[in-house]
């Protein structure tokens, strides 16, 4: 929220805070969202020992063929719980595509077109943003794939 702060981007923030929320599931419903609007942050590696970042619906399964085809690897797998704060800067559950460490390629569900807005991990537990596509582009770099497993 401080890199949105300072690049006087607009955002709504929203914070759950003293709930029991712990799944995105279950921070959608705190917020009284629909859990396609509210998206996570994935992060992964590849076999090239690059790391990749993947934003999907809540609700939703990272499809780690249509990820690996959208990055242009073999393949690749999620990154362990214990890597993620010494590779991000963040802890499972509070991490966003802001303020990483390092930048790494980040692509975004193909759904999330389908909204004016996308709500995702201020950068801590219990906090979320919500800001649009552009100006999220203004932040990060990023592409749009369809990268979910369609059920």
């Amino acid at each position: 929220m401080r890199l949105l702060d300072q690049k006087k981007i607009p955002y709504k923030h929203y914070s759950y805070v003293g709930t029991d929320a712990i799944s995105g599931i279950e921070v959608a419903k705190v917020l009284n969202e629909d859990v396609a609007h509210v998206f996570k942050t994935l992060v992964t590696t590849s076999k090239s020992k690059k790391n990749y970042v993947f934003m999907i619906p809540v609700a939703e399964e990272l499809d780690l063929k249509k990820a690996a085809k959208a990055v242009g690897e073999k393949s690749i797998e999620m990154v362990k719980s214990k890597d993620l704060l010494g590779l991000t800067g963040y802890i499972h559950g509070g991490c966003s595509p802001i303020g990483m460490k390092k930048q790494f390629e980040t692509v975004i569900d193909s759904t999330a077109l389908s909204h004016e807005t996308i709500i995702f991990s201020g950068g801590k537990i219990g906090y979320q943003v919500e800001l649009s596509l552009d100006s999220l582009k203004k932040v990060i770099p990023y592409k749009i794939d369809h990268i979910i497993v369609s059920l």
